[in-house]
């Protein structure tokens, strides 16, 4: 049986699912010192590399979209891979990351290097 990536879903399809009220459970799976600098309103922050460890702290509400982020969106991608393996569900990586966040939707989310 072959493995599928995790989908991406568009800046704008999240800003779309946001603004409609829709359930979605954010997860940034970037380092402390980014996501203090930068970050989604209501998300959840557990770095990747604890992800797997850290995993029964995900509890996105019934039926909510799952989305993980990160700054390009690379290492979202694993972190979507990680909570479908462990069973959670369809998960999204925000395609782009923050910054194409920041790009697309709200110029006011700082970008960095």
């Amino acid at each position: 049986m072959s493995r599928t990536m995790p989908k991406h879903m568009h800046p704008t399809e999240l800003a779309e699912k946001l603004k409609a009220g829709e359930s979605v459970y954010l997860l940034d799976v970037r380092q402390p010192w980014e996501h203090e600098y930068a970050r989604l309103p209501g998300d959840v922050l557990i770095p990747l590399h604890e992800l797997g460890e850290r995993i029964g702290e995900v509890n996105p509400p019934e039926g909510a979209a799952i989305v993980v982020y990160c700054h390009h969106g690379m290492r979202s991608l694993s972190g979507a891979a990680i909570l479908e393996a462990k069973g959670l569900g369809e998960c999204y990586s925000l395609y782009g990351g923050i910054e194409a966040w920041s790009l697309l939707i709200d110029p006011t989310v700082k970008r960095y290097g």
